[in-house]
């Protein structure tokens, strides 16, 4: 006959063993990407999904949805935060207009290097300042993947001098359109997906959308002439998975643990595995005749950082948390740059 300790002590371990059960999140979650996974920018949704699936030993899995499956691109921030899907894989800077801070997360304008940025967001205060800024949303971030610096963008038209915006219809992103419009471009945000069809008809003259081994996919290059470097306007450009946060908490400390675990190695899979592959892409659309690779005249980039200068300014003016968060990051990336300064050869 088992005695009454014995049983009880059986029952309050089978009790504890089903609360720790109960702990465990969702084994499958749901995630809107913003990009189509046929690129490197919605791959990365797909990477992390099988970064984070070895991490939890098969014990959560990710389905990726294509843009415009469960809700419209531009619409994926509001669905996490009301909870109508569970997760989301994006480019910060779409949210922008809701949350002015991730211009400088998303795009900014001669900023420090990918990898400096990378050290400022996991290794100083990067991260803080935005989930700080998501908590109002009800939506866990998690910065995963990061994209070389971008390129200057596609025009039918040369650009020898800043005068060459002026009327320009061009499809830019962020606080570069700022720039722009200060000698008199037309920018707008045009979705990824529909960019190619607004070059075709006309509705732009010229567009900026990613690095080359994304845009070759796209085929701009195919009704476009030149394709213009640097890109001045996104030095980094950061992408994020974001989880609604009654999601976020069902999963255990552990779990949590596990998607962080995915999210950084996620993050040096996108450091690594791209820049070699940007010349590649270059290489391949110069090929096709009457297409060019150019560069921006020094005269010209003078202008836009003086520009910039202005919009900067004017940014940290108006909004005291990009001023914090741009100041903290600036701080980080000379650290950054001093250790290069003392190591160089030449």
């Amino acid at each position: 006959m088992i005695k009454k300790p014995l049983v009880a002590a059986i029952a309050a371990a089978t009790m504890a063993l089903s609360t720790a059960a109960l702990a465990d999140g969702p084994k499958s979650i749901d995630v809107a990407s913003t990009f189509a996974t046929n690129n490197f920018l919605g791959a990365g949704a797909q990477y992390m999904g099988k970064q984070v699936n070895i991490a939890s030993d098969g014990k959560i899995k990710f389905r990726v949805h294509e843009p415009g499956d469960l809700v419209p691109a531009f619409e994926v921030f509001n669905a996490v935060s009301t909870g109508a899907i569970d997760a989301g894989w994006d480019w910060m800077g779409y949210w922008a207009g809701t949350i002015p801070l991730l211009n400088l997360y998303g795009a900014l304008p001669f900023g420090p290097t990918p990898e400096a940025f990378a050290s400022w967001m996991w290794a100083g205060d990067g991260t803080k300042f935005i989930q700080a800024a998501y908590d109002d949303y009800n939506i866990k971030v998690m910065p995963c993947f990061v994209s070389p610096q971008e390129t200057g963008g596609f025009y039918n038209k040369e650009i020898n001098s800043v005068k060459d915006f002026d009327g320009l219809r061009f499809r830019i992103s962020g606080l570069g359109a700022r720039v722009l419009n200060k000698f008199g471009a037309s920018t707008q945000l045009v979705p990824g997906g529909e960019i190619y069809l607004a070059l075709e008809r006309g509705r732009i003259d010229g567009a900026e959308f990613s690095v080359p081994q994304v845009d070759e996919v796209m085929g701009f290059n195919d009704i476009t002439k030149y394709y213009y470097f640097p890109g001045w306007h996104q030095s980094a450009s950061w992408f994020s998975l974001i989880i609604n946060k009654n999601v976020w908490n069902k999963y255990s400390e552990k779990q949590q643990q596990q998607f962080q675990t995915a999210c950084q190695s996620t993050l040096a899979w996108s450091m690594t595995a791209s820049p070699p592959e940007q010349m590649r892409a270059i290489a391949r659309m110069e090929k096709k005749e009457g297409f060019e690779v150019r560069r921006f005249n020094d005269e010209t980039l003078v202008a836009l950082e003086g520009a910039w200068q202005e919009v900067v300014a004017e940014e940290m003016a108006n909004n005291p948390s990009f001023k914090e968060a741009y100041e903290s990051l600036m701080e980080h990336a000379k650290l950054i740059d001093g250790w290069y300064d003392l190591q160089e050869l030449k």
